[in-house]
């Protein structure tokens, strides 16, 4: 028996898919969680395979509980999963979250995060009807926090966030407003 996620949208640029996350990419992910590059994403404490599982299985159960959640990016060439990005909201969350992970350096520096991203939060607000969506970043998270003002995304520092300080709100503009 197969199990899958209902029917869920697949979104495309001429180079990037994005999909729904899959038990294919469990691996890459937990590469990822386990890494350096992991801590901006992770719970304190230690990293574990365990945390990584339950982190990935937050992610599919995402889909399940809100009937949307992040995006895997992949290319239009390989179903290698190469990222997460995506509408992220989990119970505690204050505000919609778009959210973004690059899962290996020699992905950094292309642009497919923005151009992910991008898309991302288009789908968020012209098919999930979102009013607004911010970006919870450390801002130690350097290419993240170069990112979202890349997406025109600024601070907001009376957005409430998730947590502990330190973090930085980015609010993100709606697509009319980048017209």
């Amino acid at each position: 028996m197969t199990v899958a996620l209902s029917p869920t949208p697949v979104l495309e640029t001429d180079r990037l898919v994005l999909r729904a996350p899959a038990a294919r990419d469990w691996a890459h992910w937990r590469d990822f969680f386990l890494s350096a590059r992991g801590q901006w994403i992770r719970p304190e404490g230690t990293p574990t395979e365990e945390a990584a599982w339950r982190g990935w299985a937050g992610v599919i159960g995402h889909w399940v509980l809100r009937g949307w959640g992040p995006f895997v990016i992949t290319t239009q060439q390989s179903d290698r999963g190469l990222g997460l990005v995506g509408p992220w909201a989990p119970i505690n969350w204050p505000e919609f979250e778009i959210a973004w992970s690059i899962w290996a350096p020699e992905h950094e520096g292309r642009g497919i995060m923005a151009e992910a991203a991008r898309l991302a939060r288009d789908h968020a607000f012209r098919i999930l009807g979102w009013q607004t969506a911010v970006s919870y970043i450390d801002p130690e998270n350097t290419r993240s926090v170069a990112l979202a003002r890349r997406l025109g995304a600024t601070p907001d520092a009376a957005a409430p966030f998730p947590g502990t300080p330190p973090i930085t709100v980015y609010r993100h503009p709606k697509p009319e407003d980048l017209a």
